[in-house]
């Protein structure tokens, strides 16, 4: 006959002890993959700048944060960069009160228009790099 040697059985999920069950919350990963499918013109452009931490950090895009969707996250950094377009034109409360919480959650977020990001791509990928550099995890 084998002895177990494993040990004892790991916590579940959750945290250390306590008897506290947490509740798993379900990120929605459908959106955010259909959201990197229909990235935009610009979208698309930027990320060829921000993929494989060109830049030297690592950026996911569209990536669930509170209840929303960040274009592109740098989590070591926590930086969120943004890409706007008309939308953000038409309702620009939104992007302040979205912005709010996302600062209350630690997150710095930048905000590049389209056109910035297809005229002036070495400015944003510039002004990127320096708000990582303030950041300095």
């Amino acid at each position: 006959m084998s002895e177990d040697k494993s040990g004892p059985p790991l916590p579940q999920a959750g945290g250390a002890g306590g008897g506290q069950e947490r509740k798993f919350k379900r990120r929605n990963t459908e959106r955010a993959k259909r959201l990197r499918q229909e990235a935009t013109p610009a979208e698309r452009h930027l990320w060829r700048y921000l993929s494989r931490g060109q830049i030297g950090a690592r950026f996911s895009r569209q990536m669930p944060v509170g209840p929303y969707f960040a274009d592109f996250l740098c989590r070591s950094h926590r930086l969120i960069v943004e890409v706007d377009g008309f939308s953000h034109d038409v309702l620009p409360e939104r992007d302040l009160i979205r912005d709010r919480h996302l600062a209350d959650l630690g997150y710095r977020v930048l905000h590049f228009s389209n056109e910035q990001v297809m005229r002036e791509i070495e400015g944003v990928v510039r002004a990127i790099e320096l708000a990582l550099a303030k950041a300095h995890p």
